[in-house]
């Protein structure tokens, strides 16, 4: 029945556009998406990259997810690595998942997001 995944909705604060915009489009590298009207009116940011879309939608009462979380693949890790620690995120390593090399980071609204590369 599902044939896959056409988005993630993480939420923010509002008034994070701006650090969203400069982590998502700068550090991460994915571009970001018009909105349609409607939903630009509501605030956040849409960006999206080699087969992921990823939505920030603000949320009055915001409190950053801390277990539930996107796994994001990625070519290089450790060059991810370096971006973000360069950027001033903390990068956590985590070895736990067979097959995988992986980390996990913050986004600058507390969202825990996970990013893993198949091991060699």
């Amino acid at each position: 029945m599902i044939t896959g995944v056409h988005h993630v909705l993480l939420a923010a604060p509002p008034g994070s556009e701006d650090a969203l915009r400069a982590f998502y489009g700068g550090v991460l590298g994915l571009d970001e998406t018009a909105k349609p009207p409607e939903l630009a009116k509501r605030g956040g940011a849409w960006f999206r990259g080699d087969g992921v879309e990823l939505h920030l939608g603000i949320e009055r009462d915001f409190r950053p997810a801390r277990k539930a979380h996107p796994a994001l693949l990625v070519r290089d890790l450790d060059e991810l690595a370096a971006r973000l620690r360069a950027a001033g995120h903390d990068v956590t390593p985590d070895g736990l998942f067979p097959g995988h090399r992986r980390f996990y980071a913050d986004d600058p609204v507390g969202n825990r997001l996970e990013f893993l590369q198949p091991a060699p």
